[in-house]
Protein backbone atom coordinates (compact mmCIF):
# COMPACT_ATOMS: atom_id res chain seq x y z
CA UNK A 1 0.00 0.00 0.00
CA UNK A 2 1.44 3.29 -1.14
CA UNK A 3 1.80 5.43 2.33
CA UNK A 4 0.13 7.85 0.81
CA UNK A 5 -2.93 6.22 0.98
CA UNK A 6 -2.45 5.43 4.44
CA UNK A 7 -4.66 8.18 6.78
CA UNK A 8 -2.41 10.61 8.50
CA UNK A 9 -4.74 12.23 10.48
CA UNK A 10 -7.19 9.59 12.48
CA UNK A 11 -8.16 10.53 15.20
CA UNK A 12 -8.17 7.09 17.15
CA UNK A 13 -6.70 3.88 17.15
CA UNK A 14 -9.70 2.59 16.43
CA UNK A 15 -10.46 4.16 12.49
CA UNK A 16 -6.96 2.85 11.87
CA UNK A 17 -7.70 -0.45 12.71
CA UNK A 18 -11.05 -0.53 10.74
CA UNK A 19 -9.22 1.30 7.31
CA UNK A 20 -6.36 -1.39 7.93
CA UNK A 21 -8.39 -4.47 8.19
CA UNK A 22 -10.14 -3.66 5.01
CA UNK A 23 -7.13 -2.65 2.90
CA UNK A 24 -5.25 -6.06 4.56
CA UNK A 25 -8.01 -8.09 2.93
CA UNK A 26 -7.80 -6.84 -0.21
CA UNK A 27 -4.37 -7.17 0.07
CA UNK A 28 -4.56 -10.67 0.06
CA UNK A 29 -6.74 -10.69 -2.19
CA UNK A 30 -9.59 -12.34 0.33
CA UNK A 31 -11.58 -9.68 -1.20
CA UNK A 32 -11.34 -9.48 -4.96
CA UNK A 33 -12.03 -6.76 -7.71
CA UNK A 34 -15.71 -5.36 -7.19
CA UNK A 35 -17.11 -7.97 -4.14
CA UNK A 36 -19.22 -6.27 -2.12
CA UNK A 37 -17.47 -5.40 1.50
CA UNK A 38 -19.40 -5.98 5.02
CA UNK A 39 -21.97 -3.51 5.95
CA UNK A 40 -20.94 -0.46 8.32
CA UNK A 41 -23.19 -2.14 10.57
CA UNK A 42 -21.69 -5.51 10.40
CA UNK A 43 -18.51 -3.68 10.50
CA UNK A 44 -19.67 -1.53 13.47
CA UNK A 45 -21.11 -4.91 15.28
CA UNK A 46 -18.07 -7.00 15.00
CA UNK A 47 -15.53 -4.24 15.92
CA UNK A 48 -17.66 -3.18 18.80
CA UNK A 49 -17.51 0.45 17.20
CA UNK A 50 -19.98 3.20 16.45
CA UNK A 51 -21.25 2.80 12.98
CA UNK A 52 -19.80 6.62 11.95
CA UNK A 53 -16.24 5.10 12.67
CA UNK A 54 -16.72 2.66 10.45
CA UNK A 55 -18.27 4.92 7.80
CA UNK A 56 -15.27 6.94 7.96
CA UNK A 57 -13.01 4.55 7.33
CA UNK A 58 -15.21 3.51 4.27
CA UNK A 59 -15.24 6.82 3.17
CA UNK A 60 -11.72 7.66 3.16
CA UNK A 61 -11.16 4.55 0.93
CA UNK A 62 -13.57 5.84 -1.50
CA UNK A 63 -11.55 9.47 -1.66
CA UNK A 64 -8.44 6.95 -2.02
CA UNK A 65 -10.09 5.10 -5.08
CA UNK A 66 -9.98 1.65 -3.41
CA UNK A 67 -13.52 1.33 -2.84
CA UNK A 68 -16.53 2.44 -4.46
CA UNK A 69 -20.26 2.72 -3.66
CA UNK A 70 -23.84 1.70 -4.88
CA UNK A 71 -26.65 3.73 -4.06
CA UNK A 72 -28.30 1.48 -1.49
CA UNK A 73 -26.51 -1.75 -2.22
CA UNK A 74 -23.15 -0.69 0.12
CA UNK A 75 -19.62 -0.74 -0.87
CA UNK A 76 -17.51 -2.44 -3.34
CA UNK A 77 -13.75 -3.17 -4.13
CA UNK A 78 -12.40 -1.22 -7.01
CA UNK A 79 -11.70 -2.45 -10.40
CA UNK A 80 -8.08 -1.85 -9.82
CA UNK A 81 -7.83 -0.55 -6.03
CA UNK A 82 -3.84 -0.22 -6.33
CA UNK A 83 -3.53 1.33 -9.47
CA UNK A 84 -3.92 5.03 -10.55
CA UNK A 85 -4.31 6.50 -7.91
CA UNK A 86 -1.04 5.68 -6.95
CA UNK A 87 0.98 7.07 -9.72
CA UNK A 88 1.99 3.70 -10.98
CA UNK A 89 0.39 0.02 -11.13
CA UNK A 90 3.25 -1.73 -9.53
CA UNK A 91 1.74 -3.47 -6.90
CA UNK A 92 5.05 -4.28 -4.82
CA UNK A 93 3.96 -0.95 -2.63
CA UNK A 94 1.42 -2.28 -1.17
CA UNK A 95 3.87 -5.01 0.46
CA UNK A 96 5.88 -2.23 1.89
CA UNK A 97 2.37 -0.98 3.96
CA UNK A 98 2.76 -0.97 8.25
CA UNK A 99 -0.28 -1.41 10.07
CA UNK A 100 -1.18 2.24 11.75
CA UNK A 101 -1.36 -0.21 15.20
CA UNK A 102 2.43 -1.83 15.14
CA UNK A 103 3.66 -0.60 18.07
CA UNK A 104 5.67 -1.54 20.86
CA UNK A 105 4.89 1.07 23.69
CA UNK A 106 7.22 0.00 26.43
CA UNK A 107 9.72 -0.75 24.04
CA UNK A 108 9.57 3.55 23.36
CA UNK A 109 10.07 3.62 27.02
CA UNK A 110 12.89 1.73 27.58
CA UNK A 111 14.81 3.69 24.50
CA UNK A 112 15.06 6.38 27.47
CA UNK A 113 18.43 5.58 29.50
CA UNK A 114 17.94 7.65 32.26
CA UNK A 115 19.86 7.65 35.58
CA UNK A 116 17.00 6.89 37.59
CA UNK A 117 15.60 3.77 35.71
CA UNK A 118 12.36 2.98 37.37
CA UNK A 119 10.67 1.25 33.97
CA UNK A 120 12.82 -1.71 33.41
CA UNK A 121 11.27 -4.56 35.20
CA UNK A 122 15.01 -6.51 35.10
CA UNK A 123 17.65 -6.85 37.94
CA UNK A 124 20.45 -4.68 38.44
CA UNK A 125 23.24 -6.49 36.66
CA UNK A 126 25.57 -5.75 39.69
CA UNK A 127 23.23 -8.58 41.44
CA UNK A 128 23.85 -11.00 38.73
CA UNK A 129 25.98 -14.12 39.14
CA UNK A 130 28.62 -12.44 36.24
CA UNK A 131 31.82 -14.05 37.48
CA UNK A 132 30.16 -17.10 38.37
CA UNK A 133 29.21 -16.92 34.75
CA UNK A 134 32.18 -15.80 32.91
CA UNK A 135 33.85 -19.27 34.61
CA UNK A 136 31.28 -21.14 32.88
CA UNK A 137 31.98 -19.75 29.45
CA UNK A 138 35.39 -21.44 29.29
CA UNK A 139 34.47 -24.65 30.39
CA UNK A 140 31.66 -24.39 27.49
CA UNK A 141 33.83 -24.38 24.83
CA UNK A 142 36.32 -26.83 26.44
CA UNK A 143 33.08 -29.31 25.85
CA UNK A 144 31.99 -28.39 22.93
CA UNK A 145 34.74 -27.03 20.34
CA UNK A 146 32.46 -26.98 17.75
CA UNK A 147 29.89 -24.83 19.89
CA UNK A 148 30.01 -21.32 17.34
CA UNK A 149 29.91 -23.86 14.27
CA UNK A 150 26.51 -25.36 14.46
CA UNK A 151 23.06 -24.66 14.94
CA UNK A 152 20.61 -25.31 17.69
CA UNK A 153 17.90 -27.63 16.91
CA UNK A 154 14.99 -25.69 16.34
CA UNK A 155 13.25 -27.13 19.27
CA UNK A 156 16.05 -26.35 21.01
CA UNK A 157 19.22 -27.86 22.86
CA UNK A 158 18.73 -31.93 23.62
CA UNK A 159 20.50 -31.97 26.73
CA UNK A 160 18.72 -28.28 28.05
CA UNK A 161 15.36 -29.89 27.36
CA UNK A 162 16.13 -33.08 29.33
CA UNK A 163 17.32 -31.05 32.72
CA UNK A 164 14.56 -28.79 32.43
CA UNK A 165 12.23 -32.16 32.17
CA UNK A 166 13.70 -33.18 35.47
CA UNK A 167 13.54 -30.37 37.09
CA UNK A 168 9.70 -29.55 36.24
CA UNK A 169 8.96 -33.12 37.38
CA UNK A 170 11.12 -32.78 40.54
CA UNK A 171 10.01 -28.87 41.33
CA UNK A 172 6.32 -28.90 40.54
CA UNK A 173 5.51 -32.53 39.87
CA UNK A 174 4.18 -32.18 36.45
CA UNK A 175 5.27 -34.17 33.63
CA UNK A 176 6.83 -32.93 30.75
CA UNK A 177 8.71 -34.84 28.80
CA UNK A 178 11.61 -32.97 26.32
CA UNK A 179 9.72 -33.55 23.08
CA UNK A 180 6.83 -31.39 24.93
CA UNK A 181 9.57 -28.34 25.28
CA UNK A 182 10.35 -25.54 23.50
CA UNK A 183 13.56 -23.30 23.95
CA UNK A 184 12.76 -19.68 22.83
CA UNK A 185 14.47 -16.26 22.87
CA UNK A 186 12.56 -15.06 25.83
CA UNK A 187 8.86 -14.95 26.49
CA UNK A 188 8.01 -12.65 24.68
CA UNK A 189 9.00 -14.17 21.31
CA UNK A 190 7.13 -17.37 22.69
CA UNK A 191 3.86 -14.93 23.07
CA UNK A 192 4.66 -13.66 19.56
CA UNK A 193 4.74 -17.53 18.16
CA UNK A 194 1.58 -17.93 19.58
CA UNK A 195 -0.37 -15.35 18.32
CA UNK A 196 0.55 -15.86 15.08
CA UNK A 197 -0.09 -19.42 15.10
CA UNK A 198 -3.47 -19.16 16.78
CA UNK A 199 -4.88 -15.56 16.14
CA UNK A 200 -7.06 -14.31 13.14
CA UNK A 201 -7.96 -10.77 12.67
CA UNK A 202 -10.87 -10.15 15.09
CA UNK A 203 -10.55 -13.00 17.49
CA UNK A 204 -11.90 -12.95 20.92
CA UNK A 205 -8.72 -13.29 23.92
CA UNK A 206 -9.42 -12.87 27.78
CA UNK A 207 -6.52 -10.59 28.79
CA UNK A 208 -5.82 -9.64 32.53
CA UNK A 209 -6.46 -6.22 33.19
CA UNK A 210 -3.78 -4.35 33.75
CA UNK A 211 -1.47 -6.89 32.28
CA UNK A 212 2.01 -6.97 30.76
CA UNK A 213 2.09 -4.25 28.37
CA UNK A 214 4.32 -5.61 25.31
CA UNK A 215 2.29 -8.87 25.39
CA UNK A 216 -1.05 -6.19 24.23
CA UNK A 217 1.20 -5.02 21.76
CA UNK A 218 1.43 -7.98 20.51
CA UNK A 219 -1.71 -9.41 20.15
CA UNK A 220 -3.25 -6.44 19.22
CA UNK A 221 -1.00 -6.68 16.07
CA UNK A 222 -2.59 -9.51 14.89
CA UNK A 223 -5.53 -7.73 14.94
CA UNK A 224 -7.29 -9.61 18.21
CA UNK A 225 -10.18 -8.09 19.92
CA UNK A 226 -9.95 -7.77 23.98
CA UNK A 227 -11.76 -9.17 26.65
CA UNK A 228 -10.20 -7.86 29.69
CA UNK A 229 -10.72 -9.49 33.06
CA UNK A 230 -9.77 -7.59 36.33
CA UNK A 231 -7.43 -9.20 38.72
CA UNK A 232 -7.42 -8.27 42.11
CA UNK A 233 -5.02 -9.71 45.03
CA UNK A 234 -7.66 -12.81 45.59
CA UNK A 235 -7.45 -13.57 42.03
CA UNK A 236 -10.35 -13.60 39.22
CA UNK A 237 -13.61 -13.52 39.50
CA UNK A 238 -14.50 -16.85 37.59
CA UNK A 239 -18.40 -16.05 37.08
CA UNK A 240 -17.03 -13.16 34.85
CA UNK A 241 -14.34 -15.51 33.27
CA UNK A 242 -17.01 -18.29 32.58
CA UNK A 243 -19.88 -15.75 30.95
CA UNK A 244 -17.29 -14.23 28.77
CA UNK A 245 -15.76 -17.99 27.69
CA UNK A 246 -19.33 -19.19 27.40
CA UNK A 247 -20.87 -15.76 25.21
CA UNK A 248 -17.83 -14.94 22.93
CA UNK A 249 -15.68 -18.28 22.55
CA UNK A 250 -12.69 -16.53 22.59
CA UNK A 251 -9.03 -18.41 20.98
CA UNK A 252 -7.22 -17.84 24.13
CA UNK A 253 -6.24 -16.63 27.82
CA UNK A 254 -3.45 -15.02 27.90
CA UNK A 255 -2.28 -14.85 32.02
CA UNK A 256 0.71 -14.03 34.05
CA UNK A 257 -0.94 -15.43 37.32
CA UNK A 258 2.57 -15.54 39.90
CA UNK A 259 3.97 -12.82 41.06
CA UNK A 260 1.48 -10.62 38.22
CA UNK A 261 3.54 -8.08 36.11
CA UNK A 262 2.39 -5.39 36.69
CA UNK A 263 0.38 -5.70 40.57
CA UNK A 264 2.36 -8.22 42.07
CA UNK A 265 -0.60 -10.25 42.86
CA UNK A 266 -0.88 -14.24 42.52
CA UNK A 267 -3.78 -16.03 41.55
CA UNK A 268 -4.35 -18.91 44.35
CA UNK A 269 -3.81 -22.29 43.69
CA UNK A 270 -8.02 -23.30 44.16
CA UNK A 271 -8.68 -20.92 41.27
CA UNK A 272 -5.97 -22.44 39.32
CA UNK A 273 -7.60 -25.64 38.88
CA UNK A 274 -11.16 -23.89 38.43
CA UNK A 275 -9.63 -22.11 35.47
CA UNK A 276 -8.28 -25.17 33.23
CA UNK A 277 -11.47 -26.68 34.05
CA UNK A 278 -13.16 -23.64 32.69
CA UNK A 279 -10.73 -23.60 29.67
CA UNK A 280 -11.03 -27.75 28.88
CA UNK A 281 -15.24 -26.71 28.67
CA UNK A 282 -14.70 -23.90 26.59
CA UNK A 283 -12.11 -24.49 24.57
CA UNK A 284 -10.40 -21.71 25.40
CA UNK A 285 -6.27 -21.85 24.97
CA UNK A 286 -4.64 -20.86 28.28
CA UNK A 287 -0.97 -19.01 28.20
CA UNK A 288 0.35 -18.72 31.26
CA UNK A 289 3.30 -16.53 31.77
CA UNK A 290 5.39 -16.95 34.54
CA UNK A 291 8.42 -15.28 34.66
CA UNK A 292 8.83 -14.30 37.94
CA UNK A 293 8.53 -18.05 40.25
CA UNK A 294 11.46 -17.77 42.18
CA UNK A 295 11.66 -14.42 42.64
CA UNK A 296 11.28 -14.44 46.80
CA UNK A 297 9.21 -17.30 48.38
CA UNK A 298 7.31 -20.25 47.17
CA UNK A 299 4.21 -19.63 44.62
CA UNK A 300 1.66 -21.96 43.93
CA UNK A 301 2.28 -24.46 41.44
CA UNK A 302 1.73 -23.70 37.75
CA UNK A 303 -1.66 -23.82 36.05
CA UNK A 304 0.16 -26.39 33.68
CA UNK A 305 0.64 -29.00 36.93
CA UNK A 306 -3.56 -29.14 36.43
CA UNK A 307 -3.78 -29.76 32.72
CA UNK A 308 -4.62 -32.91 31.17
CA UNK A 309 -6.37 -32.32 28.25
CA UNK A 310 -3.65 -29.77 26.81
CA UNK A 311 -5.08 -26.73 27.19
CA UNK A 312 -2.46 -24.78 28.87
CA UNK A 313 0.94 -23.57 27.36
CA UNK A 314 3.11 -23.21 29.74
CA UNK A 315 5.93 -20.00 29.45
CA UNK A 316 8.59 -20.35 32.24
CA UNK A 317 11.46 -17.70 31.53
CA UNK A 318 14.91 -18.18 33.37
CA UNK A 319 16.66 -15.24 32.54
CA UNK A 320 15.48 -12.90 34.68
CA UNK A 321 17.53 -14.06 38.06
CA UNK A 322 20.14 -15.51 36.01
CA UNK A 323 21.30 -13.72 32.93
CA UNK A 324 18.92 -11.32 30.93
CA UNK A 325 20.98 -11.37 27.86
CA UNK A 326 20.56 -14.82 28.03
CA UNK A 327 17.40 -14.90 26.94
CA UNK A 328 15.99 -18.21 27.80
CA UNK A 329 12.11 -19.52 28.02
CA UNK A 330 10.44 -22.69 28.21
CA UNK A 331 7.82 -23.16 26.13
CA UNK A 332 6.08 -26.01 27.29
CA UNK A 333 2.86 -27.65 25.61
CA UNK A 334 0.95 -31.36 24.28
CA UNK A 335 2.40 -32.21 21.43
CA UNK A 336 -1.12 -30.48 19.18
CA UNK A 337 -0.17 -27.74 20.23
CA UNK A 338 3.82 -27.82 20.15
CA UNK A 339 3.87 -29.26 16.55
CA UNK A 340 2.88 -25.88 14.93
CA UNK A 341 4.93 -23.84 17.34
CA UNK A 342 8.10 -25.66 16.19
CA UNK A 343 7.01 -24.93 12.44
CA UNK A 344 6.97 -21.26 13.50
CA UNK A 345 9.73 -21.08 15.35
CA UNK A 346 12.05 -22.60 12.14
CA UNK A 347 10.26 -19.74 9.83
CA UNK A 348 11.18 -17.43 12.64
CA UNK A 349 14.87 -17.94 13.58
CA UNK A 350 15.63 -21.26 12.90
CA UNK A 351 16.47 -21.84 16.76
CA UNK A 352 17.57 -19.81 19.90
CA UNK A 353 21.72 -19.47 20.02
CA UNK A 354 23.36 -22.30 21.25
CA UNK A 355 26.01 -20.72 23.01
CA UNK A 356 23.42 -19.31 25.42
CA UNK A 357 21.33 -22.56 25.67
CA UNK A 358 24.91 -24.50 26.83
CA UNK A 359 25.96 -21.40 28.79
CA UNK A 360 22.84 -21.39 30.86
CA UNK A 361 22.74 -25.67 30.98
CA UNK A 362 26.08 -25.62 32.67
CA UNK A 363 25.32 -22.93 35.57
CA UNK A 364 21.61 -23.78 35.97
CA UNK A 365 22.65 -27.45 37.21
CA UNK A 366 25.14 -25.87 39.88
CA UNK A 367 24.42 -25.52 43.55
CA UNK A 368 25.83 -21.98 43.42
CA UNK A 369 22.71 -20.94 41.44
CA UNK A 370 20.36 -21.72 44.76
CA UNK A 371 23.22 -19.80 46.79
CA UNK A 372 22.88 -16.86 44.36
CA UNK A 373 18.74 -17.26 44.34
CA UNK A 374 18.77 -16.78 48.12
CA UNK A 375 21.18 -13.94 48.44
CA UNK A 376 19.43 -12.04 45.20
CA UNK A 377 15.72 -12.49 46.97
CA UNK A 378 17.22 -11.13 50.15
CA UNK A 379 18.66 -8.08 47.69
CA UNK A 380 15.52 -7.60 45.91
CA UNK A 381 13.40 -7.04 49.55
CA UNK A 382 15.52 -5.21 50.78
CA UNK A 383 15.25 -2.69 47.89
CA UNK A 384 11.33 -3.35 47.50
CA UNK A 385 11.22 -1.54 51.16
CA UNK A 386 13.72 0.79 50.09
CA UNK A 387 11.27 1.91 47.89
CA UNK A 388 8.14 2.01 49.75
CA UNK A 389 10.10 4.03 52.69
CA UNK A 390 10.87 6.38 49.87
CA UNK A 391 7.34 6.67 49.23
CA UNK A 392 5.84 7.12 52.29
CA UNK A 393 5.44 10.62 52.37
CA UNK A 394 3.57 11.02 49.03
CA UNK A 395 0.75 10.05 49.70
CA UNK A 396 -0.17 7.59 47.16
CA UNK A 397 -1.36 3.70 47.26
CA UNK A 398 0.32 0.41 46.21
CA UNK A 399 -0.44 -3.01 47.42
CA UNK A 400 2.69 -4.91 49.30
CA UNK A 401 3.93 -7.67 46.32
CA UNK A 402 4.93 -10.68 47.66
CA UNK A 403 7.28 -11.39 44.76
CA UNK A 404 8.41 -10.26 41.30
CA UNK A 405 10.12 -6.62 40.89
CA UNK A 406 7.19 -4.05 40.51
CA UNK A 407 5.04 -1.93 42.81
CA UNK A 408 1.43 -0.75 41.26
CA UNK A 409 0.74 2.82 42.09
CA UNK A 410 -2.60 4.57 42.21
CA UNK A 411 -1.42 8.18 41.86
CA UNK A 412 -4.36 11.15 42.54
CA UNK A 413 -7.12 11.37 40.01
CA UNK A 414 -6.56 15.19 38.90
CA UNK A 415 -2.54 14.34 38.68
CA UNK A 416 -1.98 13.90 34.64
CA UNK A 417 0.54 10.87 34.27
CA UNK A 418 1.27 12.09 31.00
CA UNK A 419 2.47 14.79 31.99
CA UNK A 420 4.14 13.50 35.04
CA UNK A 421 6.07 10.83 31.93
CA UNK A 422 7.38 13.92 30.37
CA UNK A 423 8.93 15.82 33.01
CA UNK A 424 10.29 13.00 34.21
CA UNK A 425 12.29 12.06 31.16
CA UNK A 426 13.15 15.75 31.06
CA UNK A 427 14.88 14.80 34.61
CA UNK A 428 16.34 11.38 33.85
CA UNK A 429 13.75 9.84 35.79
CA UNK A 430 11.53 6.79 34.03
CA UNK A 431 8.29 4.90 35.03
CA UNK A 432 5.38 2.47 33.21
CA UNK A 433 2.11 4.40 32.74
CA UNK A 434 -0.76 2.46 33.56
CA UNK A 435 -2.77 2.68 30.25
CA UNK A 436 0.04 1.15 28.51
CA UNK A 437 -0.54 -2.15 30.96
CA UNK A 438 -4.81 -2.10 29.95
CA UNK A 439 -6.31 -3.55 27.19
CA UNK A 440 -8.64 -0.94 27.42
CA UNK A 441 -6.04 2.04 28.08
CA UNK A 442 -7.87 3.55 30.92
CA UNK A 443 -5.86 3.59 33.74
CA UNK A 444 -4.69 7.04 33.44
CA UNK A 445 -3.80 7.44 37.18
CA UNK A 446 -1.56 3.73 37.58
CA UNK A 447 1.93 3.72 37.48
CA UNK A 448 4.42 0.99 37.64
CA UNK A 449 7.72 1.34 39.19
CA UNK A 450 10.16 -1.11 39.28
CA UNK A 451 12.79 -1.54 42.08
CA UNK A 452 15.06 -4.20 40.99
CA UNK A 453 17.30 -2.29 38.30
CA UNK A 454 18.61 0.48 40.49
CA UNK A 455 20.23 -0.01 43.74
CA UNK A 456 19.25 1.79 47.23
CA UNK A 457 20.62 4.93 46.63
CA UNK A 458 19.43 5.75 42.99
CA UNK A 459 16.28 4.42 44.55
CA UNK A 460 15.95 7.19 47.22
CA UNK A 461 16.90 10.44 45.31
CA UNK A 462 15.04 9.13 42.32
CA UNK A 463 11.65 8.42 43.87
CA UNK A 464 12.65 12.03 45.86
CA UNK A 465 12.96 13.52 42.47
CA UNK A 466 9.58 11.58 41.31
CA UNK A 467 7.55 12.88 44.73
CA UNK A 468 8.82 16.48 43.68
CA UNK A 469 8.26 16.66 39.82
CA UNK A 470 4.73 14.95 40.54
CA UNK A 471 4.06 18.21 43.02
CA UNK A 472 5.09 20.90 40.12
CA UNK A 473 3.31 19.31 37.49
CA UNK A 474 0.36 19.11 40.04
CA UNK A 475 0.86 22.54 40.92
CA UNK A 476 1.01 23.86 36.94
CA UNK A 477 -1.99 22.33 36.33
CA UNK A 478 -4.22 23.85 38.83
Amino acid sequence: MSKALRPQDSTGLLFRRVYDYIIDRIEREEWKAHDKLPSVRLLAKEFHIHRLTVLRAYQTLKQNGIVYAREKSGYYVSGNPFGGDTGSNDRTNTRLSVPAYLRNHLGDIHRVSPTYNFSQALIDPTLLPNLFLSEYVKQVFDSYPKLLGTYSSVQGDDELRELLSRYFLRKHRFLAPSAEIMITTGAQQAIDLLSRVYLRPMDWILMERPTYSAAIDIFRQQGARFLPVDIHPDGYDLEQVETLMIRHKPRLFYMNPTFHNPTGYTVPTVQRKQLVELAEQNGCLIVEDDAFHDIYFDAPPPLFSFDTEGWVVYLRSFSKYVAPGLRICAAVAQPSVMEPLVTAKSLSDNGTPLVNQKLFLRCFESARLQQHLEKLRTALLIRRDTMERALAETGWSWGIPQGGLNLWLRLPAELSVDALLAECFRHSVSFVPGIICDPLRKLESRIRLSYSFANEEQIRIGIGKLAALARSVREFER
